[in-house]
């Protein structure tokens, strides 16, 4: 049976993760801190919420950077949220802080106010419903209609440098990185368990996929 590790460092709602994944079919779904029990599953859930400072202080600590970047490129890895955010560079929040690195680009601040071209002031954090744009042919989009809409809690977003790991987009006042994809790695700003049919569709894609693409 394939199992599935959601890595636990203390930030998030693991276990509206772990119900998801299980309603759509994933084997064997641990909760878990243990590295050695991480690095023996077959797929990984990298998620997160909270402020970057305290999440990195967390995921250093443990020593969950260096398993992240060497899981990563191994098999099926999908991060979430502050997750995602935890895979680039660097952040501004909290004064700025250093990230894991895989992805090249920085986590910047929506500001305020957040003003659309239209002169309409934005609420900060971007909260509730808004539209993706598939930018890349990938297997977690397989049956996920263009434009479907995903759940977003976040008051920072991913500005990524090379488009060509772009994944898929949205606007929010600004256009930001929704989803970014390098090799077996996949990340989303949004909560795929929070996203009703079509989150729990990628979430499904994710049990399925192999962690090659193109």
């Amino acid at each position: 049976m394939q199992s599935v590790a959601v890595i636990d460092y203390g930030m998030g709602n693991l276990h509206s993760v772990a119900k998801a994944l299980e309603h759509v079919g994933a084997g064997h779904v641990l909760i878990t801190s243990d590295s050695a029990i991480i690095r023996e599953a077959d797929r990984i859930i990298f998620p997160g919420v909270g402020a970057i400072r305290d999440c990195m202080a967390e995921i250093k600590r443990l020593g969950f950077d260096k398993l992240v970047t060497e899981l990563s490129t191994t098999r099926p890895f999908l991060a979430i949220c502050i997750g995602m955010q935890a895979l680039f560079d660097y952040s501004e929040e909290n004064g700025g802080v250093d990230c894991i690195g895989l992805f090249s680009g920085k986590v910047r601040f929506f500001g305020h106010p957040l003003v659309e071209q239209n002169g309409q002031r934005l609420k900060v954090p971007h909260m509730g419903w808004n539209e993706v744009q598939q930018t890349l042919d990938h297997p977690l989009w397989h049956h996920i209609p263009a434009n479907a809409r995903f759940y977003f809690v976040h008051s920072y977003y991913a500005n990524l440098a090379y488009n060509n790991q772009l994944a898929g987009s949205c606007h929010y006042g600004v256009d930001f990185s929704a989803a970014v994809a390098n090799g077996s790695c996949f990340a989303v700003q949004f909560h795929p368990e929070k996203s009703h049919t079509h989150g729990l569709q990628l979430l499904q894609n994710f049990v399925s996929w192999d962690g090659y693409w193109q």
